[in-house]
């Protein structure tokens, strides 16, 4: 069976194409999952580890001859007050959650499952006011690429799914079976 391209659908959504662009998303997804896992277990690790705040305390202290500096004292007691709450272990745990989303969508889609893309468009779309909200206090090149990459991603998804209708499964046959 030969897929016809319609003359007026965009290059990108051609069948060769569409396969290397699923790939890269689900890549950058993967990526953005590697990004989160290593910022989840350092803000959790970190959230163990108080000592390290002593040895800046001291660093500060020594090197850099303010140690009688009631910013850099104010500084530190703000940042050790912040690790004994649990700001960052929330942060931490957090971040391993959207971990396992940014996973599980990035290995479903580059195996090319459906259920996966049904999902990033979910968790990606549901995602998009947030990010917009996040622009609007605090607007950054970064965070305008992230929206605009993300927004990109939902509309390829959502042209993918559907142009192209999930596969019927036709149902087994009954085979007639002989008793004796």
């Amino acid at each position: 069976m030969q897929v016809t391209t319609n003359a007026t659908e965009p290059k990108i959504l051609r069948p060769k194409n569409r396969v290397r662009y699923l790939k890269l998303i689900a890549l950058f997804k993967i990526a953005k999952g590697v990004l989160l896992l290593v910022l989840g277990f350092s803000l959790l690790f970190l959230n163990a580890r108080t000592g390290w705040l002593d040895a800046i305390s001291d660093w500060a202290a020594d090197e850099i001859l303010l140690k009688h500096s009631k910013a850099v004292h104010f500084l530190l007691g703000k940042l050790q007050n912040i690790l004994a709450g649990g700001a960052l272990r929330a942060t931490g745990l957090l971040a391993l959650f959207y971990t396992a989303v940014f996973f599980t969508e990035g290995i479903g889609v580059y195996l090319q499952k459906r259920w996966a893309e049904y999902f990033m468009v979910f968790a990606t779309g549901a995602l998009i006011p947030l990010e917009v909200r996040h622009i609007y206090h605090r607007p950054s090149i970064a965070a305008v690429a992230i929206l605009l990459i993300n927004c990109f991603i939902v509309w390829f998804l959502y042209r993918v799914l559907r142009r192209d209708p999930a596969p019927v499964s036709t149902p087994a046959r009954e085979l007639p079976v002989e008793t004796h």
